[in-house]
């Protein structure tokens, strides 16, 4: 019989997509500090978010129940794409020459080519239970816009999206892409909104921000009583929805009878990596594992890295719910990097709150690092991924490379979130070599948390 552990692809069959998510907040030592309204500066409660999200949403946002049933109507659209595949990256490993173990969890085989849909799907079907007719969003790179888009054709809503305007320049085939599933897109800063009138009358050439987009989007829905806004990471319960990613792979490591000594993923707003990370975070807790957990994120927007630790609004316009998390303040407006997922001033609260419990680690990567890992990869593991998770891969190969060093044979984990079948322009950029690395300097970041609301600390 042929050794587990040297598979290439480790598989699950349907009838084990996980039937419950999982929530973090059940397990963790202490619970992380509360949303404020950015009126009162007490804790919001559930009428305060009503506008925006339907109960079923907001109810699981401030839950503490340990595991939430999936509704089947989510798990008959899951069947389309769950459970992912695991990969071990042996050419990646011969390549390197590393006595590491790496293996991915790749979500690129949804019908968005990404992890975002594991979210939106749920979030369609609330509103569409709780009778809204549309939804509002933002994308950074057009992944979220999508799965969205496809989500919302799923369960008859319409779908209408604020596109960071760096992103629709660079990837137009993500916004046909969204506008094939029914979407309506719009690049952002828009003429269409108060809040994208005024950015544009003090900077018209401006490139955008997933923090202006959050507020096109947000002003258009609170506006309409039919209409909601819909959040592709950053809160509890998109968090919460991902855990499907972490919940697979755990029972896929349990098939060839290993744990992995490092978990890798990239950050934005902390989605994806709180999807994959979480269940075995949770196993962490139970003292049943003990894996460094790394989250990696862009040099040009490194809120974990050097970001502060405080309460910020979560758009630019400062019409959200004050929360507090590592932010770089919330009118900053990042770099274009081609990673355009990975552009949010602030990361999730949650992932923040973990963070600063001591559970996780953080470190940051360039693109021209990034981009040299995603080709390596997709020269050795036939896979050319997006760019957002090739900081994750980046960090993947250093690690592989020390385990070279030091002939340790660690087992890696990481998330491929998505493929870069739609980015292959900043891969063009890359080849040719005109792509450039862009670092935040400590000025620039003083300048911009100076802009954070002055919330008191608590008695």
């Amino acid at each position: 019989m042929s050794d587990p552990q040297q598979a290439t692809k480790i598989t699950l069959d349907e009838s084990e997509i996980p039937r419950r998510w999982y929530n973090i907040l059940a397990d963790l030592p202490s619970p992380p500090p509360p949303v404020l309204h950015p009126g009162t500066l007490q804790p919001v409660g559930p009428d305060d978010l009503a506008p925006l999200f339907p109960m079923a949403l907001i109810l699981q946002e401030v839950s503490g129940e340990r595991y939430v049933d999936i509704p089947e109507e989510v798990l008959d659209v899951y069947r389309l794409w769950r459970p992912s595949p695991l990969y071990r990256a042996h050419r990646l490993e011969k390549a390197l020459g590393t006595p590491a173990k790496i293996f991915y969890k790749y979500e690129g085989v949804s019908p968005a080519g990404s992890h975002k849909p594991n979210t939106a799907v749920a979030q369609a079907f609330y509103n569409a239970q709780a009778g809204i007719r549309r939804l509002t969003t933002e994308t950074g790179a057009g992944q979220w816009g999508t799965a969205l888009a496809f989500a919302c054709a799923q369960f008859g809503l319409d779908c209408e999206i604020w596109m960071v305007r760096a992103s629709y320049d660079q990837k137009p085939y993500r916004k046909i892409m969204m506008e094939t599933f029914g979407g309506v897109v719009h690049p952002s800063p828009s003429d269409l909104t108060v809040a994208g009138r005024a950015i544009l009358a003090e900077h018209p050439d401006s490139t955008g921000s997933l923090g202006i987009a959050i507020s096109e989007a947000v002003e258009v829905a609170a506006q309409d009583p039919q209409t909601n806004y819909a959040l592709g990471s950053v809160l509890n319960h998109v968090l919460l929805h991902q855990t499907v990613i972490g919940q697979e792979a755990v029972a896929q490591f349990a098939q060839i009878g290993i744990t992995p000594d490092l978990i890798v993923g990239c950050t934005g707003g902390g989605s994806n990596f709180a999807g994959l990370m979480f269940p075995f975070l949770r196993d962490k807790l139970a003292g049943r594992i003990n894996p460094t957990i790394r989250a990696v994120e862009p040099a040009s927007c490194p809120s974990l890295t050097r970001g502060v630790y405080a309460y910020d609004f979560g758009d630019t316009a400062g019409m959200t719910p004050l929360m507090k998390m590592h932010t770089l303040g919330h009118e900053f407006i990042p770099d274009p990097i081609h990673a355009g997922g990975l552009r949010y001033h602030g990361m999730s609260p949650l992932i923040s709150h973990i963070y600063e419990l001591g559970l996780m680690e953080a470190v940051s990567k360039t693109q021209r690092e990034c981009f040299e890992a995603g080709v390596q990869f997709a020269r050795t593991e036939g896979i050319v991924p997006a760019p957002e998770p090739t900081h994750a891969l980046a960090a993947c190969i250093e690690e592989a490379l020390r385990c070279k060093e030091s002939g340790e044979s660690k087992v890696i984990l990481t998330a491929l979130c998505g493929h870069g079948h739609l980015d292959l322009a900043a891969y063009g950029a890359y080849l040719a070599g005109t792509l450039t690395d862009h670092e935040l300097s400590t000025e620039e970041i003083q300048e911009y948390v100076s802009s954070l609301p002055n919330v008191p600390a608590p008695a």
